[in-house]
């Protein structure tokens, strides 16, 4: 195999469909991110921070922000089905793209079955006839089969799901801050006592702004997978940039803006862990059955990131196959473009995820949760260090294609470098994030002492054969 760092401009074609739009992938950007961490764990951030948990959302936003350019930076270049995966391959070598490729895989898989859980205690609480494995099995089926049927079924449906999940956020915002000024039937001006009071706006000091920030950045994730789509849409490298350029800022406005109305409009103190203050705030403003419509916002926002998953899962372990890092048997495509070998490949893994979750959620799928618990920020130290390498490369072998740039580099890159450190180094300060950086820093440590071997192996193989490769 030549080696993918001897031409940093050369981009292979690859067999898969090219049908995905612009709007496919800014809804994908925008939709990736607004999940249940958002409508249902923000109330842990806002439990431990307070009012300050406003900028919480900030800085690991700002963090996630800078993440994303680095990345549109690259795929915009570079639009490759393995995204950072093959990024980081052409940047620091195949072990590099193999332990990022297969960690990313393997946290989409588990995650699955968190999502399809989730969704399946939601459905089964309507219609208690259907057991909860009952409803696991439908959501895996019927996504399954999305994605095995063409690309563009995927991308229409998560137009729709995200377009849902942004109309009820917009709406929440509305509806918010009406109630703020007063203008709802039967309600005074708020004002901010809500903000200064109950110990001020940061009642917890930073250091509640601090573990904020443990508590909802990992609410970000996912939008890695808008550059895994780009290589499938019909104009990969403009369509990424665009796509990166809009959903950004967005994003921060939705998740800051509806945690400065729910902080605004109610005491923090009335905030529990476990429990939606999206529910608390228009169960307050009189919102007609409020737990049951965000119930339905819930539902949506986990099946919509179980496809998006699903499909980021089966693109990834693709890629790993062409880069002969996976079983050659994935590449099988369709006619239609469509790796359905590689989908059926993470839907196996999925349901063998959802079962372990139903059996032994104490035990055995907790460690698989904690051993994918902190792999996010592992996968976007890579992508900051791939870009590091890259953007050097780029500039003296083909500038034209920097259509897209990161800001202030290099001093930002490594600025979002030192902040991902500093967040490992909290996380381990506290008891309840501590087992997720061990035990993901175990499955990392062994996931790349295998791929170094590999690598080895490989290259002595060439020394030995040097014709056959």
């Amino acid at each position: 195999m030549p080696d993918p760092r001897s031409d940093t401009t050369t981009v292979p074609a690859e067999p898969l469909a090219h049908v995905l739009k612009r709007r496919h992938l800014t809804m994908l950007g925008l939709g990736g991110v607004i999940g249940a961490g958002l409508f249902v764990g923000s109330g842990a951030g806002i439990a431990v921070a307070g009012p300050g948990i406003v900028l919480s959302y900030l800085i690991a936003g700002a963090l996630a922000t800078l993440v994303m350019r680095m990345l549109g930076e690259m795929s915009a270049a570079m639009p490759a089905s393995g995204a950072f995966s093959v990024h980081a391959e052409r940047a620091l070598g195949r072990w590099a793209g193999f332990s990022v490729g297969w960690l990313y895989w393997f946290l989409l898989v588990v995650v699955l079955a968190v999502e399809a859980a989730g969704a399946a205690r939601i459905a089964s609480a309507w219609w208690p006839a259907v057991p909860q494995w009952g409803w696991v099995l439908v959501f895996m089926l019927v996504f399954a089969a999305a994605n095995l049927a063409a690309v563009k079924n995927f991308g229409e449906s998560e137009f729709w799901f995200a377009s849902l999940k942004v109309g009820a956020i917009v709406l929440f915002l509305l509806l918010g801050l009406a109630a703020i000024a007063g203008w709802l039937p039967g309600r005074e001006p708020v004002g901010l006592a809500n903000l200064t009071g109950q110990g001020g706006f940061l009642p917890n000091g930073w250091a509640g702004v601090v573990s904020g920030v443990l508590a909802v950045v990992f609410a970000f994730g996912g939008l890695e997978v808008v550059t895994i789509a780009a290589a499938e849409s019909d104009d990969p490298a403009r369509n990424v940039a665009r796509a990166v350029r809009t959903a950004v800022w967005r994003i921060l406005f939705f998740y800051v803006g509806s945690m400065l109305v729910v902080v605004t409009l109610l005491p923090w103190t009335a905030m529990r862990p476990g429990l939606s203050p999206y529910v608390a705030v228009l169960d307050a403003i009189g919102v007609p059955a409020a737990g049951t419509l965000m119930d339905v916002v819930v539902l949506v926002a986990l099946l919509s990131a179980l496809n998006a998953n699903l499909y980021g899962a089966s693109r990834m372990v693709f890629s790993l196959a062409e880069r002969g890092e996976a079983p050659r048997g994935l590449l099988k495509v369709s006619a239609g473009g469509v790796p359905r070998r590689a989908v059926l490949a993470s839907v196996a893994f999925g349901f063998v995820s959802v079962l372990l979750n139903l059996l032994w959620p104490d035990s055995v799928f907790l460690y698989m949760l904690n051993s994918v618990g902190a792999v996010l920020l592992f996968v976007w130290g890579l992508i900051a260090v791939s870009q590091l390498r890259l953007r050097r490369r780029i500039e003296r072998e083909a500038p034209e294609l920097l259509t897209l740039r990161m800001w202030g580099f290099p001093w930002l890159t490594w600025a979002a470098l030192a902040a991902m450190t500093a967040v490992v180094a909290l996380m381990l300060r506290e008891d309840a994030t501590r087992p997720q950086v061990l035990w993901s820093a175990g499955a990392t440590a062994l996931v790349v002492a295998v791929a170094v071997l590999r690598e080895r192996r490989g290259n002595h193989a060439e020394r030995s054969f040097p014709d056959n490769r």
